[in-house]
């Protein structure tokens, strides 16, 4: 679980660590406050493994025109 937050694939995806931070604990925050998981296989997951796994698998990701936030960019 812990080498997923480390691969730089998912880095990029949303933009860089601050995001990918952020984006963890809105998600986190989310689900401790009732909402369901996004993704079926959910069985001996914490709620930390679900999140990431809904991002790898483009579940969830950040709305930048909405947050106000620079869309990453390809380099």
């Amino acid at each position: 679980m812990i080498e997923d937050l480390k691969n730089e694939a998912l880095t990029k995806k949303v933009g860089g660590r601050f995001k990918l931070t952020a984006l963890i604990q809105k998600r986190l925050d989310e689900m401790m406050h009732g909402s369901r998981p996004l993704i079926e296989d959910t069985e001996g997951k914490t709620q930390l493994e679900i999140v990431v796994q809904e991002i790898l698998q483009d579940k969830i990701t950040i709305d930048f025109e909405a947050s106000g936030i620079d869309e990453p960019r390809d380099e």
